[in-house]
């Protein structure tokens, strides 16, 4: 069977070995519930606290400040929502390139009586500290942006919301894995992480909270998680959670070389075909290159890269159904039509430099095709 060449890891990554063998025991024959006082419930909750001290080891957190969620998305809900139940009507700030699942529950609390301002965002995507409203009791910047890879100064971000009096939450669902992450160095109240980014299984997530923060349950029932999210565990998809944070601890060096390479191999290509790489004077992950080539529509050329055995992204997944600009690139000031041609690679772990190779001489090839057809449609 054709299988093309997956260069699309901001999205989602593939199963881990280690992940997979950890899980296959809770699929079958380990089925307990972990909230049952019988040894099958026992071991079912030893599996998820040992799943809780990976998940907190990689973050450098208690383990007693992860709740687990179905995924990145509840996990931010969670504490937007949760965090403005337990206070009065204020201003909450989220930055220009925040993911629409920080957004929309921030936009929701509007019809609560909270007002929503912004964080600008300069044109190399890094938010801008200093545009920060000193009202805002709530604030939500993510680490690292999921279609530019561009890192953002999350210490800087916790003192303006210390000296301000606010609780400073971070989606760092893309740095997760890619750079190192500490919780208390980062002076956040909370982070969300996700497995499915790390080469852990889809649906499970996590919010890392500071036991200062009192928010409120999104989910009511019989106060699973320290009474934060009720439900049955999915034990496992968290023991793979688990696993997979220590797995991606382990390898965050040598991953982010190889990683690093590969992204300069790319942005060669892309340099050399005239392209723009966007947040290119920016620190970034090192797995992330979001480009145009003028002229070309984005969503053409991923259907033609995808066609020549390369799955790449025009943007992010959440939203590449969408015909408009992506919202963090209108954040960042770039113009409509060349936004429009932003397609993202991001290589991964099992990624190889013939991969990215291939992909190149695979570029040039979709690249000279499509600006050939245009000279010939405007002749």
């Amino acid at each position: 069977m054709f299988a093309p060449v997956y260069l699309d890891h901001n999205a989602s990554t593939p199963l881990l070995d280690a992940v997979r063998e950890a899980m296959l025991p809770w699929l079958g024959v380990r089925f307990g519930n972990a909230s049952s006082r019988h040894e099958y419930g026992r071991a079912a909750r030893r599996a998820i606290d040992d799943a809780r001290a990976q998940v907190a080891a990689a973050v450098k957190a208690h383990p007693t400040e992860v709740v687990f969620t179905s995924g990145g998305s509840e996990a931010n809900n969670l504490f937007i929502k949760g965090a403005a139940a337990r206070m009065k009507p204020g201003v909450i700030a989220v930055s220009a390139i925040e993911h629409p699942c920080v957004r929309e529950p921030a936009r929701q609390l509007v019809r609560g009586g909270w007002e929503l301002v912004g964080i600008a965002a300069d044109v190399q995507g890094r938010v801008l500290v200093d545009t920060l409203d000193p009202r805002a009791a709530l604030v939500s910047v993510m680490a690292a942006n999921n279609e530019t890879g561009v890192l953002q100064d999350i210490p800087a971000f916790a003192a303006a919301a210390k000296r301000s009096g606010a609780w400073l939450h971070s989606d760092a669902v893309q740095a997760l894995g890619k750079i190192e992450l500490d919780f208390r160095a980062l002076g956040v109240a909370a982070m969300t992480l996700s497995a499915h980014k790390i080469g852990g299984p889809q649906g499970a997530g996590a919010l890392v909270l500071d036991k200062r923060v009192d928010i409120e349950p999104l989910i009511a029932g019989g106060g699973h998680e320290r009474g934060l999210r009720s439900g049955t565990e999915n034990i496992a998809a968290i023991v793979g959670f688990g696993v997979a944070c220590e797995q991606a601890v382990a390898a965050l060096g040598a991953r982010r070389e190889a990683m690093q390479a590969q992204r300069a191999r790319i942005e060669s290509c892309v340099a050399a075909l005239g392209g723009v790489v966007f947040g290119a004077q920016a620190k970034r992950l090192p797995n992330t290159c979001y480009f145009a080539l003028t002229g070309i529509d984005g969503e053409t050329l991923v259907g033609k890269l995808d066609r020549a055995g390369f799955a790449v992204a025009s943007g992010a997944a959440c939203s590449s159904a969408s015909p408009e600009p992506s919202r963090t690139l209108t954040a960042m000031g770039v113009e409509a039509e060349l936004a429009r041609g932003a397609v993202r690679v991001s290589v991964g772990a099992a990624t190889t430099m013939q991969d990215v190779d291939d992909f190149c001489s695979a570029l040039v090839r979709v690249a000279d095709e499509l600006r050939g057809l245009r000279a010939m449609a405007a002749a």
